[in-house]
């Protein structure tokens, strides 16, 4: 399999890349935000930056991909790196001819979608991608287009303001201005870093977590009920009717009835729950330490309060399927499909009600 052409550049562009100081760095939180923010925005497993040395492609962070850096002969960035003002998007890539060969897609990882953003300096040297990836054939819309372009743009400040701290540091040495201008540059590496901390767990219309970060949170409490031989619960919420709502009274009301659905689920909470806006018009609220008769009293009470709240535009209900761990619900992945079968056993015997899985 060949792998891709060297860039006209390629001199000043490893040059460029190099004067950044970054490859073979320790983990950055920074940075890791920003790919798992990229995984949660684009709904995909894998999401990498990477960055193309002379012999291989290097991962500065990951997400769902446990090497740290692969040949540059097998690299898809080394692609995206040729046309650094585009995105290079792989629908599948098995019908790909520079692709359909690739070790990473005929064996494990087993890639079929790849979309990778360029990360360019200002001098329009292209060092990297941003980009995600998935084991099945896929597309992005516009608007994950866009953000992942965005992303690879705030990579890229990152890259700019460690490279300035980095030069302030060694100057402040000497130089009482530089120091101060160096805590100014550092405040504002940890504000962009709280920022992006926030973004990449938070569901920007409800404020609540977002399914990346429920998702994170499942594996850690599965791992502690499973080591401890704890209770689990996990309960499926749907707003019901909610497509009749946006069709009559618009996206906006739609909207604010989300917010306010999820400010309700809120309130009915205990501390040691953890409650996520799914996607949609679908929420999850997931139950340590609690079995499934308490499961199903919890599901009914969120029911109610839902019910007897006043609503702007029309009055709204929700549909809950409830599971437990089990003999018979064994992992994390049966938990999440066995409260989805029971949410469609509430919705197909007429919606507002609690069904609790069989199994």
């Amino acid at each position: 399999m060949p792998g891709a052409p060297l860039p006209a550049d390629e001199d000043e562009r490893l040059d460029a890349l190099r004067s950044y100081d970054i490859l073979d760095s320790l983990p950055e939180q920074a940075y890791d935000d920003i790919v798992l923010l990229a995984s949660a925005l684009s709904g995909t497993p894998i999401a990498l930056m990477s960055l193309i040395d002379d012999e291989r492609q290097w991962f500065k962070a990951r997400v769902g991909l446990d090497v740290s850096e692969t040949a540059r002969e097998l690299a898809f960035c080394a692609h995206a790196i040729l046309t650094p003002g585009e995105m290079l998007i792989v629908e599948d890539a098995r019908d790909d001819e520079r692709f359909a060969s690739n070790p990473l897609v005929v064996s494990d990882p087993s890639i079929r979608f790849y979309a990778g953003a360029p990360l360019v300096t200002s001098e329009g040297a292209p060092l990297g991608t941003l980009c995600v990836i998935d084991r099945v054939p896929r597309e992005l819309d516009p608007d994950q287009i866009a953000m992942l372009r965005a992303l690879a743009r705030q990579v890229m400040a990152q890259l700019e303001l460690r490279r300035s701290v980095a030069q302030l540091t060694k100057a402040a040495l000497v130089n009482e201005a530089l120091q101060k201008q160096h805590v100014i540059y550092q405040q504002q590496l940890e504000e962009a870093n709280e920022s992006l901390r926030t973004a990449s767990v938070t569901d920007p219309l409800t404020k609540l977590m977002n399914r990346g970060a429920f998702e994170q949170r499942l594996d850690e409490e599965y791992d502690r009920a499973h080591r401890y031989g704890t209770e689990l619960s996990l309960l499926m919420i749907d707003l019901d009717d909610f497509k009749a709502m946006n069709d009559v009274y618009g996206h906006s009301a739609g909207d604010s009835a989300l917010v306010k659905v999820g400010e309700v689920l809120a309130d009915g909470t205990r501390g040691s729950d953890s409650l996520a806006r799914y996607g949609g018009e679908e929420f999850v609220v997931l139950l340590p330490n609690t079995g499934a008769a308490n499961a199903f009293l919890l599901a009914e009470r969120f029911r109610s309060a839902i019910e007897e709240t006043e609503w702007d535009k029309r009055p709204m209900t929700i549909s809950v399927g409830t599971a437990t761990l089990s003999d018979f619900v064994q992992n994390r992945s049966a938990l999440v499909e066995a409260a989805d079968r029971a949410l469609y056993e509430a919705k197909a015997a007429g919606r507002n009600q609690v069904k609790q899985s069989a199994s």
